[in-house]
């Protein structure tokens, strides 16, 4: 999940291939896709949404922008040659597109299957999380909340514990502000302009 690096304290994102690139940096797409349906999903696990809305509305963006147009982004970070950004990218798309399947075809008893994909997930982001130390502060922030985010929705799914479930969607939407954050610096830093945006070091 990354951008161009113009100065290594403003940029987010590790480019090493960037000047040789054919197209524009995906970053700020791939953020800006997980963002958007990451927020629409907390905010009904954080009860945002009881009373006032069916809290389905995150459903066909999890198909389209989080799952699609960050495949796409995921795509075109091999075509970059940036790995990192290529892996967490479609390996999150493919996330809310099985999402989307799963909640469409699942039958109506479950049981933990949910807790299961997101213990799974937790592990894929766990070492994805290591390697973000490497990018920036900003991108770091973004798998750290994740991180968070799907420990404390897994244990209210195996607990079946509203508490948990809602604190995980508090902690959800914390992480949809910090992916749009990078993803704005991504695209003021891309412009080359009179804006720019800091993300931090790397921190190692």
């Amino acid at each position: 999940m990354s951008v161009s690096e113009d100065r290594e304290d403003v940029a987010p994102a590790v480019h090493p291939a960037a000047a040789a690139a054919s197209v524009a940096d995906p970053g700020p797409l791939g953020l800006a896709a997980f963002a958007l349906t990451t927020f629409l999903l907390s905010i009904v696990n954080a009860r945002w949404t009881v009373g006032n809305s069916a809290g389905t509305a995150f459903l066909g963006y999890a198909l389209a922008y989080g799952g699609i147009a960050q495949l796409l982004a995921g795509m075109w970070e091999f075509r970059n040659r940036n790995v990192f950004g290529a892996t967490a990218f479609s390996s999150y798309g493919a996330f809310w597109i099985g999402l989307f399947v799963w909640i469409r075809t699942a039958p109506a008893v479950t049981g933990h299957d949910l807790g299961w994909i997101l213990v799974a997930f937790a592990i894929f982001n766990l070492y994805m999380l290591l390697m973000a130390t490497q990018v920036n502060m900003a991108v770091f922030a973004v798998f750290l909340t994740l991180q968070l985010t799907e420990i404390f929705l897994a244990i209210g799914n195996f607990t079946s514990s509203p508490g948990w479930t809602q604190f995980g969607g508090y902690i959800g939407i914390l992480t949809a502000l910090v992916a749009w954050y990078t993803s704005m610096a991504g695209v003021a830093n891309g412009l080359n302009g009179k804006i720019r945006i800091p993300v931090g070091k790397p921190l190692i």
